[in-house]
């Protein structure tokens, strides 16, 4: 063949694809520069952006260790199983499976509360979106991300809304629980535990001990959730 028969433009081609291509062990690149610092970049955002929303969000009020170990493992599972499975043919079916699973979910060692399983489905839904976006325009990612930030920063903030607390107490005082004596129960709670007391609701009465339970809701200054809180019956 002589040299003038060389198409130059089919020779480039097939050189550039050639360069492009790594080094393979059984079918499979062994390294492939792009993928690597995608998925870096990408796992270092989603990680920023679940870390943001953990600490100052529900870390700031609830104080719960465990949670906090939970919620960012839980972002890192995620987003690492769907990122590197996402050239598998079932990435919808997939997150969609994910986000029922775990709605699911009732630990069986304790309870978890609403707001617990709230910021859970948060985390999930945050790394599902991160580690599914890669055909996704980078600014609609860091949009959507950014929109997460606004929505719960809005609902935890005391501008907008403000955190009632409430208690479980074993009250003695039987005779203030009639309707007409309403403002004098709450006088009297207010006095003896110092709280900003602005509802109370009478729950199961025992005449042979003469005590009723009451759920008593207050205004509490330091904005922290505490467990006890939840507490909504006596065991």
């Amino acid at each position: 063949m002589l040299q003038s028969d060389i198409d130059l433009e089919i020779a480039a081609e097939h050189a550039a694809e050639l360069a492009g291509k790594g080094l393979t062990f059984m079918g499979v690149d062994i390294f492939d520069a792009t993928g690597f610092w995608m998925l870096l970049l990408r796992f270092a955002f989603n990680m920023l952006v679940c870390w943001t929303i953990i600490q100052f969000f529900y870390y700031k009020k609830s104080r719960r260790k465990d949670y906090y170990f939970t919620f960012m493992l839980f972002s890192v599972t995620i987003f690492l199983l769907l990122f590197l499975l996402q050239s598998i043919p079932m990435q919808i079916g997939f997150a969609l499976g994910l986000f029922a699973i775990f709605g699911m979910i009732r630990y069986r060692t304790e309870t978890v509360q609403i707001r617990e399983m709230t910021y859970l489905f948060v985390i999930i839904g945050v790394s599902v979106v991160n580690g599914l976006s890669m055909d996704i325009p980078h600014v609609s990612v860091i949009v959507a991300n950014l929109l997460f930030l606004i929505v719960v920063w809005t609902l935890e903030s005391n501008r907008f809304f403000k955190h009632i607390s409430a208690k479980i107490i074993l009250y003695e005082k039987i005779e203030l629980i009639k309707p007409d004596r309403y403002n004098e129960l709450i006088t009297d709670l207010k006095q003896r535990t110092g709280l900003d007391i602005t509802k109370i609701e009478v729950g199961h009465i025992d005449f042979l001990r003469d005590t009723a339970f009451l759920k008593v809701y207050y205004k509490d200054s330091t904005d922290e959730i505490n467990t006890i809180d939840n507490i909504t019956r006596f065991p």
